[in-house]
Formats: structure tokens, C-alpha cells, sequence
């Protein structure tokens, strides 16, 4: 199993505000959409809600909702109830938010994608973890590119360091 992490960061490692991802990179969402496509998706049950009805569940993908409420379900949501739950398989599973399943999933993970937007997002309230050099190491660092929205951005991609101790998420 490939454990990979997914997020877009602006400036300050910021992930969202209230509950929402504060800027439109169109490009980052089809960069998003092609990366996760015919995989495991989990997620946290913030992040679930945050998503549009109109696009829950993600399409073409198992869409897994970690949250430690027992009686929660919804229409095409996989519910977890602990990591080793959500990241269970022998497939690629990506990780796709918010911070705390982020964090919770970091030392699992093999691989992390991220897009780094060039914005100050006042009053952030949700962070990506902090990526140790010690740990990882960049596979792909992306030029910046201007997107349709006027925003700077560029796609980063890294690998657990081979001598990197990563660990094997339990079975529950």
C-alpha cells in the first residue's frame, strides 16, 4: 500500500478559513481530480462537509470519512472511525485533508503532493503539517505558473527518504 498525502498550501503553510479553501486555482483542482481519480480518498468529516453536494461523493473514487461520531453516515461516504480503518487496502490511498488527518497520517505516508499557492491567507485556521527535510526529499519541484485566477502556483512533489522511518499503519 502507498500511503500519499494531497494538499494545496498558500503562504504560511495555510491550508483553509472557516471551513473552506480560500482562494480558486482551477488548474490545482484538475491537478487534484487527475492525481486522486480511481483511488481511495480519505478524508476527515469537516473536509466532507466543506465539499459542494453537488460534487460529494468525489467521482470515480471511494470516498472514506474518518470521524469519531459512530452514528454519522452519508450518501456515498465510506465511514471510518480510526486511521487504520480509513487507510486499510492494498491500493494507493490518498490523504486529502483537513490538518488534523493530515497530521495524523504524516507518519504513514510515502509520498506527499502539494501545490504551493502564492497568497497570505488572513485568518487561517487550518495549517498542512510541516514537511522535515530530514524526512523527505523533493522528487518534482514545479516552475510557478500563473493560473486563470490570477494566482501564482506551482506543483511540489516528495518521497519518504529511504533510511526515513515510516510506519505501517495498523490493522484494527
Amino acid at each position: 500500500m502507498t500511503v500519499a498525502l494531497i494538499w494545496a498550501q498558500g503562504n504560511d503553510r495555510a491550508i483553509g478559513r472557516d471551513n473552506t479553501i480560500p482562494w480558486r486555482v482551477p488548474e490545482d483542482a484538475r491537478h487534484f481530480r487527475d492525481l486522486t481519480r480511481g483511488h481511495r480518498v480519505v478524508m476527515g468529516r469537516r473536509t466532507w462537509d466543506s465539499l459542494p453536494e453537488r460534487f460529494r461523493p468525489l467521482p470515480d473514487r471511494v470516498n472514506v470519512v474518518l470521524t469519531t461520531d459512530r452514528t454519522w453516515s452519508s450518501p456515498g461516504a465510506v465511514v471510518a472511525h480510526d486511521l487504520p480503518e480509513a487507510l486499510g487496502g492494498d491500493e494507493t490511498v490518498m490523504v486529502m485533508g483537513g490538518s488534523q488527518i493530515y497530521d495524523a497520517a504524516m507518519t504513514f505516508a510515502d509520498v506527499l503532493h502539494v501545490t504551493e499557492i502564492d497568497v497570505d491567507v488572513d485568518g487561517a485556521d487550518a495549517h498542512a503539517p510541516e514537511i522535515n527535510p530530514s524526512r523527505w526529499v523533493a522528487t518534482t519541484h514545479g516552475e510557478w505558473q500563473e493560473s486563470t485566477s490570477g494566482l501564482r502556483y506551482r506543483f511540489l512533489d516528495y518521497r519518504a527518504r529511504p533510511d526515513a522511518p515510516t510506519a505501517t499503519p495498523p490493522t484494527s
